[in-house]
């Protein structure tokens, strides 16, 4: 994203011939859905438009800004390609089950492809933001509650976007998105306050955006909440003390759609005007919305409202983004060459996403239902619909089919019958009753079942964590019969599953997975794939549970259950169900202790078997450990089952003794691993002094010596420990 010294020089003189009324256009990217609106705006000297939907709309546009402009400066064209374009992949937060960072990469970079194809530039993904609330129907766009998860996979999406250069043509500017802790709105709430200490801003919410910088994105987009009371679009703090200052951040700080008007909701400014003020002396460089104009074209800003220096630095920062993707030597795009269908290998890496995102919540001896002919009875609202491409989908993307019709090409051996039993709301077509009648007489009934994506994404909180409808009804009245019942569950959030899930023997998380999903969920029924994919969210038991989540700070009086090893108390988050006699203790006293399944559970139609943790140093030095040395952590892992399968590793540490209270756990590193029966493979992760230490409330990061514990395996509950010790 650096231009050599000679083209710097272009955009210094280029900035200084640039009126105050240019400048500030280059400063905006607006709303205008026809082109012959966008063409006044771009005629205008708008720096920035939103993608008028084909290559040849988008040349036009170009053509104008090079052509009819004073300077001739081509346009950033923007648009939310979330998690495909043509091609649909696996929602984010299905893709941050696999555990695999390259189905993150590989999404943004068929999806970059396919974008550019149409003359998109600019899209506003990854989203970043950790979410710890699944009431927030954003967490959809994210990858869970996890930082170290959503640093890993937004910082693969942002090189899977960008590329290896800016300047090669199936490449566009990513965007880190929201700046910052927009997943700790208050009550999962959309566009709600946040609260949050200096220290939590720092170990959660600011890592992963420290982790995309360092792998060079271009943009990062101001989030819509406030942080400790101040609207992040207006935060000098977040937007330039430290993204620009202390991360060095060299690219363009982008508003959320009308992020500066809503300051006038948030009460921090008189008007418009100083809403635009606030935001732009904050650190922002571009505003969405287009209101830096009034309706009738005057500006809303004059000279020395803002330091000249600020905006000229503001408008450096967008010329040069334009010039790094070569937009100044060409920025047309072949018309005829435009991709508006996806293609056999996209179609590909898509099915091949979806199936590693696939969750095998709970299995008792029901799935994989085999190739071998069956009668199979298939129920509930997601049997036939085609409802699967998730939030943030593009009109124009190519529409998948039903799990009905995929199973019918996948498993042909099967006799398959398809009902209905209800539909995804109350007083929708279906009868439970009829739909379950004869569910006896097949050798297997396959409930699939859901929220629909329009419940998920932006604005779509929800108070409920159940499935809606009659839902629930039909999955008791299946399971009631005493059939060999299969739930499939296609949803953008963790649901609580508490009301049924011990009545029936087996549930497959299938997520909004995307174009070739149906196809995934049919291929994991029968057995041609082995789900090996895990939770990057905790499920709760309730809805009033939330948040809840792994990695949550030490209590005074932690919940724990008997039986724990060495009388030691083991916190509930890592457990199973039971309550407590221990009365005054953090827990509901209505409800069992734990999560209905923790971040990280999956199960899998094979095993595995762990051996010997071993560390290269149980005890090491701080001035070796600031000195660069690191920590090897080795283990050996087996697949001891009959199958070929994955296995998800997880390393986590646990500082025993600090100044400030520690998580009960803190994932560093994770692998995915694919193994053939009797297969032993030899896995190492590091450690080092970034992976130790925290950030304490005044801003400092700090290790302190002391005794931590090392656990590596499949999962919370399913680790091997080693103690280490760092000395003075």
């Amino acid at each position: 994203m650096t231009s050599a010294p000679v083209q710097e020089g272009v955009i210094d003189l280029l900035v200084a011939s640039m009126t105050w009324e240019q400048k500030l256009a280059q400063l905006q990217i607006a709303f205008r859905p026809r082109l012959e609106d966008a063409a006044d705006l771009v005629r205008s000297g708008i720096g920035a438009v939103f993608w008028p939907r084909s290559a040849a709309s988008t040349n036009e546009l170009q053509r104008i800004a090079r052509e009819e402009t004073p300077h001739g400066i081509p346009l950033l064209v923007g648009l939310d390609v979330v998690h495909g374009q043509r091609t649909t992949f696996p929602v984010p937060l299905a893709q941050a089950a696999s555990f695999d960072p390259a189905t993150a990469e590989t999404d943004a970079r068929v999806s970059a492809h396919e974008a550019a194809s149409g003359g998109v530039n600019w899209t506003f993904s990854p989203m970043i933001d950790v979410s710890r609330d699944p009431r927030w129907g954003r967490v959809v766009e994210g990858f869970g509650e996890d930082a170290y998860v959503n640093a890993v996979f937004g910082a693969s999406k942002v090189r899977g976007y960008q590329g290896e250069s800016l300047r090669d043509r199936d490449s566009i500017l990513a965007c880190a998105k929201h700046f910052v802790a927009y997943g700790q709105a208050e009550g999962g709430r959309d566009y709600n306050t946040v609260d949050v200490s200096m220290q939590r801003l720092r170990n959660v919410y600011l890592e992963p955006f420290k982790a995309t910088v360092d792998a060079g994105v271009a943009t990062v987009m101001a989030a819509f909440n406030t942080v400790s009371g101040r609207p992040a679009h207006a935060n000098h703090l977040l937007l330039t003390s430290i993204l620009k200052g202390e991360f060095g951040f060299n690219g363009v700080v982008v508003g959320d759609a009308d992020g500066v008007v809503n300051l006038l909701d948030h009460g921090i400014a008189e008007d418009l005007p100083d809403a635009l003020l606030q935001s732009f002396a904050a650190g922002l460089d571009v505003e969405m919305g287009g209101n830096v104009l009034s309706d009738d074209g005057r500006l809303r800003l004059s000279p020395g409202d803002v330091p000249l220096e600020r905006v000229d630095d503001a408008v450096r920062r967008v010329l040069n983004l334009k010039l790094a993707l070569g937009l100044f030597d060409d920025p047309y795009r072949e018309a005829d060459h435009e991709v508006t269908t996806p293609s056999p290998a996209s179609r590909r890496a898509t099915l091949m996403a979806a199936e590693k995102g696939l969750v095998l919540l709970k299995n008792e001896s029901v799935l994989p239902l085999g190739p071998a002919p069956k009668r199979v009875l298939l129920v509930g609202p997601y049997a036939e619909s085609t409802d699967h491409l998730g939030a943030w989908i593009q009109s124009f993307a190519e529409p998948t089919g039903s799990l009905a019709d995929a199973i019918g090409e996948e498993c042909p051996e099967w006799s398959l019958t398809v009902r209905e039993g209800t539909g995804f709301f109350g007083g929708q077509s279906g009868h439970i009753a009829d739909a379950v009648a004869d569910a006896a007489d097949f050798d297997a009934v396959v409930v699939a079942v859901g929220e629909p994506s329009a419940l998920t994404g932006e604005a779509s909180s929800r108070s409920d964590l159940r499935l809606p409808g009659a839902q629930e009804e039909l999955i008791r009245a299946v399971a009631a019969t005493g059939a060999a019942v299969a739930i499939v569950m296609f949803n953008g959030r963790p649901l609580v599953t508490s009301g049924w899930i011990g009545a029936v023997p087996a549930i497959l998380e299938a997520w909004h997975s995307g174009l070739e999903g149906p196809r995934a969920v049919a291929r994991a029924l029968s057995g041609a794939v082995n789900p090996g994919g895990r939770l990057p969210m905790t499920f709760p038991r309730s809805s009033s549970q939330v948040p809840i989540y792994y990695d949550h700070e030490n209590t005074g009086r932690p919940a724990t259950v008997s039986g724990s090893l060495d009388g030691a108390a083991v916190d509930v988050a890592l457990m199973g169900p039971g309550n407590t006699d221990d009365h005054y203790t953090s827990k509901y006293k209505d409800l069992d202790l734990g999560p209905q399944f923790p971040f990280g559970h999956g199960l899998s139609y094979t095993s595995f078997e762990y051996g010997d943790l071993s560390l290269t140093h149980s005890r090491i030095t701080m001035e070796d450990l600031r000195a660069g040395q690191s920590i090897e952590v080795t283990i050996d892992v087996t697949n001891t089952g009959p199958c070929k399968g994955d296995e998800v590793t997880m390393l986590f540490i646990r500082d025993l003794v600090a100044s400030l209270a520690q998580p009960v756990r803190r994932l560093r590193g994770f692998t995915r691993s694919s193994l053939q029966p009797g297969e032993t493979i030899t896995l190492s992760f590091e450690l080092g002094w970034n992976d130790l230490g925290f950030w304490d409330n005044e801003g400092l990061y700090i290790v302190e010596p002391g005794a931590f514990e090392i656990h590596v395996g499949g999962g919370l509950d399913d680790t091997r420990v080693f103690n280490l010790h760092l000395r003075p």
